[in-house]
């Protein structure tokens, strides 16, 4: 089911369905910058996931926005996972950092591929993202990524493989025009 807001992106309900999601912090403040804060953000996330059933597969967190991909066991908790998990990293960020404005969260944007071709060339441009924005030159030189793990599950001669046959440079998502990510 498509729900569409009057002043958010639409979402899509989806069960039993592999989501892209990309949330940004507010005013692309780098409220994230901290390692702590960025452990946090994670373990919420996972944890939050597993509140609902749903199955974590990759992600990465940059200083003011995340991308991770998950599967949905019900569609309908997508708008519960995403509340909470902002909900509790504002309060904590909040804490633990000198938040000028009162909104520590812009939104998010969901996206469900429509085929293998394109789940790869999201997750490539998931993972690819602390290249693209300057905050390594190797992806294996970034430790807020879950791309060492799939480097170790997979190996490298897949992983390259996988970056050649599936392009993601070209990749356009929701924020990226006019949030650039």
């Amino acid at each position: 089911m498509l729900k569409k807001y009057r002043h958010n992106p639409p979402h899509l309900f989806l069960d039993n369905q592999v989501y892209f999601i990309t949330a940004a912090c507010h005013e692309k403040q780098p409220f994230l910058r901290n390692a702590e804060i960025k452990a946090f953000l994670r373990e919420t996330l996972f944890d939050f996931a597993e509140r609902v059933d749903w199955q974590m597969d990759n992600w990465v967190i940059l200083d003011n926005h995340y991308h991770f991909s998950i599967k949905s066991k019900l569609g309908k908790d997508l708008s519960y996972l995403m509340g909470n998990v902002h909900r509790k990293t504002a309060k904590y960020i909040r804490e633990h950092v000198d938040v000028a404005i009162p909104t520590v969260w812009w939104n998010y944007c969901d996206y469900c591929p429509r085929n293998e071709a394109d789940y790869f060339k999201h997750l490539n441009y998931m993972l690819y993202n602390p290249v693209r924005h300057g905050y390594a030159i190797d992806l294996k030189e970034y430790s807020w990524s879950s791309f060492h793990s799939l480097f170790e599950e997979v190996g490298s001669e897949r992983l390259a493989r996988q970056f050649r046959q599936y392009g993601y440079r070209d990749l356009r998502i929701d924020f990226e025009e006019e949030d650039d990510f």
